[in-house]
């Protein structure tokens, strides 16, 4: 039997929605220098690579190798939404 070990946190999801995200995963800087790393996601914690810039593609790919060496393991955040 094999098992599916795709880490759900590395797939690109299709842009549901134009709207901002309400979530971020952050990535804490393990050097504390304040160089923590944080890209908008889904509710699960899934990131749109495809909707990321080029440069915030490559942090996010370079956070997710370092994770445990410069970076710690993410987290999922809830943005504050201020309503009129």
């Amino acid at each position: 039997m094999e098992m599916n070990r795709e880490d759900p946190a590395m797939r690109a999801v299709p842009d549901s929605s134009a709207a901002p995200s309400a979530f971020e995963l952050r990535f804490p800087s393990l050097s504390g220098t304040g160089r923590a790393l944080s890209f908008p996601c889904d509710a699960s914690g899934l990131v749109q690579m495809d909707s990321l810039s080029a440069r915030a593609r490559n942090n996010y790919l370079l956070a997710r190798a370092l994770m445990g060496r410069d970076y710690g393991w993410p987290s999922l955040q809830v943005l504050c939404q201020v309503q009129a």
